[in-house]
């Protein structure tokens, strides 16, 4: 018995042992590896006397046609100004203090306040200094100033990209990804994981936003805002076959390197956080719906008499025209709002808000950035008819950009809902990547529609909008202008919003646009505002993938 007793003692023991020794090989293993990263940008910090250490992953944009990374998102070492005030024997100088206020641009007063307590710490007079300032600083040669260095993070494309990329800003914890991939990966970023929260292993992520395209839609994005002198305006280019976003640009923006200076709404994405009714551009939609149960062909006809009356209601044409006897490819080319009723009522209610659903409208894409919202086809659960047949011209229903685009390019790709995407890798500190690989979300319409839908959609560029139109190219786009709610159940008059989307080849598509621009000024029509800016852009994206004609 004795014998058993001390047999279980040593094996008590080395078990232990066994337990510690593994233990300590482990944390070994995180200090040497895991950790490396982190040891390491501290160590290089205390050498170059900076003050806090950001680890934090980097955020690329792509650029396709060199295969390079753009750097949107990084660390980077800014100087500070700082002061002891035990230390300064200058505190009554008010000439002193004023020489700082006018090196540094900030109010004499403040620095007052701050020397008032003469304490032993030291306090910061100004944070980001440019060379200048430094330089100034440090040849008054005061006693108790000096200057340190901070990590921050830094922006280098400034407004590029911005509502996407978010910045880092502050919460009740501390610093923390505010909007856009830097809330939505923030975690990543930092190197925090569920399983491993002590860990600071930062990863980078990899945009699939091109940085050349990004650059391209944001001037054009500008130049019809100015044109316009409208309020505010979004381009999206994606890539119909993988769900991938090419660009997404978003005015009013801001500067997240100075995001303090910008008001809240700044930072919105509405691709994503913003809803409207798109008007004619979700005709296409219906049209999708009665060739797909097979109601219609492109060569149906219906006679439009100029309106439709139900419950009291008369729902005009938008040109309050009347058409007389049009085939549904004419439906689209016109914008006939009683042509989109026609096939609506083919189609049947359950009919309409199941495709809707399938296509995406109502619920959220998931792409991959914070703060979506699903859009807004409520309504049509009333089971009131007028409601869906204002919907099959896209009036009384709101959707968001980002739901629009994925529509079409379903309708571009052969009919099927991808999901779409802005983070193309995440890249692990030890060089692991995790890429994203496109997914179907849904299959609505066949390849046969979808291709009668494409044939239709490049008779109203053809027949339609002549300023969208490029030579030896098959070019599909539709336009809408829509009016836009007033909270009361009524319109506001004259103020609209204007969209178009388009893609090209129409037979074999590389890209999807959208172009949405809010309450323009002094034009009524989409197809006026909207078509030759589109026109630009898809002309770029064309010399920009070198893709050649598809027509004599």
């Amino acid at each position: 018995m004795k014998h058993d007793n001390s047999t279980f003692r040593i094996n008590l023991f080395l078990i232990c042992v066994l337990m510690v020794s593994s233990l300590i090989l482990y944390r070994l293993f995180v200090l040497s590896y895991i950790r490396h990263g982190a040891y390491a940008r501290t160590s290089q910090a205390q050498k170059e006397n900076i003050n806090n250490v950001l680890a934090r992953g980097n955020i690329y944009l792509e650029d396709i046609s060199s295969g390079d990374l753009f750097l949107a998102a990084t660390n980077k070492k800014f100087p500070l100004a700082y002061v002891v005030p035990a230390k300064a024997d200058w505190t009554e100088n008010i000439q002193t203090i004023e020489n700082i206020a006018s090196i540094l641009q900030i109010d004499k007063d403040s620095i007052i306040k701050i020397l008032e307590p003469k304490q032993n710490a030291s306090k910061v007079l100004k944070r980001r200094l440019t060379s200048e300032e430094v330089e100034k600083l440090q040849s008054l040669e005061l006693k108790g100033v000096g200057i340190s260095y901070e990590m921050d993070r830094f922006y280098p494309g400034q407004k590029l990209a911005a509502n996407t990329l978010g910045f880092l800003g502050y919460n009740q914890v501390g610093r923390s990804g505010q909007y856009g991939i830097e809330a939505f990966y923030n975690n990543e970023l930092f190197g925090k994981t569920k399983e491993e929260t002590d860990f600071a292993r930062p990863s980078d992520v990899v945009l699939t936003i091109d940085k050349n395209i990004q650059v391209f839609v944001e001037d054009r994005l500008e130049n019809i805002l100015k044109t316009w002198n409208a309020e505010g305006g979004i381009i999206i280019v994606q890539d119909p076959q993988t769900g991938k976003i090419l660009a997404m640009a978003d005015r009013p923006s801001f500067d997240p390197n100075h995001y303090a200076d910008f008001p809240i709404s700044s930072f919105l994405n509405k691709s994503v956080q913003g809803i409207f009714e798109p008007g004619s551009s979700f005709k296409p939609i219906t049209m999708a719906m009665g060739l797909d149960l097979g109601k219609i062909t492109p060569q149906t006809t219906f006679t439009d008499t100029g309106s439709v009356e139900i419950s009291g209601y008369k729902i005009k044409n938008f040109s309050e025209r009347i058409f007389g006897t049009q085939t549904m490819s004419q439906v689209l080319e016109k914008s006939i709002n009683t042509g989109a009723m026609f096939v609506q009522n083919l189609v049947g209610d359950d009919n309409f808000l199941n495709y809707l659903i399938n296509m995406g409208f109502g619920q959220k894409t998931e792409v991959n950035l914070p703060g979506e919202v699903g859009g807004d086809i409520t309504n049509l659960y009333s089971g009131r008819k007028i409601n869906y047949l204002t919907a099959s011209f896209g009036q009384g229903i709101a959707v968001t950009p980002i739901q629009l685009i994925n529509a079409y390019s379903a309708i571009a790709n052969g009919g099927k809902v991808m999901k779409p995407y802005v983070v193309d890798r995440i890249i692990k500190e030890g060089g692991a990547q995790e890429i994203t690989k496109p997914e179907v979300i849904s299959i609505p319409i066949s390849e046969k529609t979808s291709a009668k839908l494409r044939s239709m959609l490049v008779s109203v560029v053809d027949n339609g909008f002549d300023k969208a139109r490029i030579k030896g190219y098959d070019i599909a786009g539709k336009t809408g202008t829509a009016q836009i709610p007033d909270g009361k159940g009524g319109y506001v008059e004259n103020e609209y919003i204007h969209n178009f989307l388009g893609f090209a080849p129409a037979f074999d598509p590389k890209f999807v646009v959208l172009i949405k621009m809010d309450r323009p000024k002094g034009i009524t029509f989409a197809a006026d505002s909207l078509s030759p800016t589109f026109r630009e852009i898809a002309q770029f994206l064309i010399n920009y993938y070198k893709i050649p004609p598809t027509r004599q």
